[in-house]
């Protein structure tokens, strides 16, 4: 039955892996799977607002700055 040895390894420059089992003996035949969390994907802030929801709240600055307006005089009341 087949054993699993499981390692966490860092990827050196250029792609390159180092493992070292000293369980194993020279010449066997062995398979590695390897596993790994795509890297992040980075964004910039138009393409996270362009990603939302096609139905906005506000359609221009103004409202935005009437809307804020609007709750900061209900804070008086």
């Amino acid at each position: 039955m087949p054993q699993a040895l499981k390692q966490q390894v860092t990827v050196q420059p250029g792609g390159k892996l180092e493992l070292v089992c000293p369980e194993l003996e020279a010449g066997q035949t062995v398979e590695v799977v390897i596993l790994h969390e795509p890297a992040p994907r980075r964004r910039s802030a138009w393409q996270i607002i362009n990603d939302g929801p096609r139905e906005r709240l506000f359609k221009t600055a103004k409202e935005v700055d009437d809307y804020i307006a609007e709750e900061r005089a209900s804070w008086d009341r």
